[in-house]
């Protein structure tokens, strides 16, 4: 329902339109200072798997006092949990829920299901769908292998794009200038003797990725593990997501490499004519 603002000349409230006229004011004025300090809290938390009070403190730099009363208040909406034993804040379950609700809101997902479980049967591999955000991968969807030894992106992962196949992907994508931001903002940081550090490695590779219409992550973030990804475009031809499939290098070898990425690339395709995108 469309919220209600008092009006310069009476001060009565009329109905609005959903925003306020100062609705693009992003300055000072027109944020909650107290819940901004929640969301850094908040938000840092979700990147550790578990940090003991002084710790959150610390690292967003406000009191031990004011932190605590922010993860009493989240705790009480179930968006955060305490473990008392090893005295360690979780992220709690609801985020989960509010995080799926994100979900369901775009039709990607939607339409990204079949193509990944498609993809998952046809090459034994687990299939993912991942977007860009800020430098990484965040991966929105999975459909597992049923082999025992799998490689595991929950919803929710962040990956730094240099590192995963499909950041890798959807970097080739890009023009040279948007790419070299992307890196920035992450950082080229080193996780295994294969990740590329070097910008002159990494352009490299995204002339090859080009080339070839599918990005590998060659054992680059997980030893023993390999990617192969393509990206995939909307109706306006722009790219939104990348797709994958992931395994041991074992199977995923220099000799299946074809076969997996014949049937990757079509899945991008399809899912990319779900989404409107003109054909190529």
């Amino acid at each position: 329902m469309p919220d209600d603002f008092p009006t310069e000349s009476t001060g009565r409230a009329v109905r609005g339109r959903g925003r306020p006229k100062a609705w693009d004011d992003r300055s000072a004025q027109n944020t909650i200072k107290s819940l901004d300090r929640a969301m850094a809290v908040f938000e840092h938390l979700s990147t550790t798997t578990g940090a003991t009070l002084s710790e959150l403190a610390a690292d967003t730099d406000q009191s031990p006092a004011t932190t605590y009363r922010i993860l009493v208040t989240l705790e009480a909406r179930g968006l955060v949990e305490f473990d008392a034993g090893p005295q360690l804040w979780h992220i709690g379950p609801r985020a989960f829920l509010i995080g799926a609700r994100y979900l369901h809101r775009t039709s990607l997902v939607e339409r990204a299901r079949p193509v990944l479980r498609r993809l998952m049967e046809r090459t034994g591999e687990t299939a993912n769908l991942g977007i860009a955000r800020d430098g990484h991968v965040l991966f929105i969807s999975q459909v597992e292998t049923h082999a025992s030894i799998r490689a595991f992106f929950p919803p929710g992962t962040l990956s730094p794009m240099h590192a995963s196949g499909i950041g890798k992907a959807l970097l080739a994508q890009m023009t040279p200038e948007a790419r070299a931001r992307a890196l920035a903002e992450a950082g080229l940081e080193r996780f295994t003797a294969r990740t590329l550090t070097d910008p002159a490695q990494i352009e490299a590779d995204m002339v090859l990725t080009q080339a070839r219409g599918y990005a590998i992550d060659d054992e680059e973030k997980t030893e023993g593990m390999r990617c192969i990804a393509a990206p995939v475009t909307d109706l306006h031809g722009e790219v939104v997501a990348g797709i994958s499939v992931s395994g041991p290098a074992s199977r995923v070898s220099d000799a299946e490499i074809p076969r997996l990425a014949a049937a990757v690339t079509e899945a991008a395709a399809t899912l990319s004519a779900a989404l409107g995108a003109p054909a190529a």
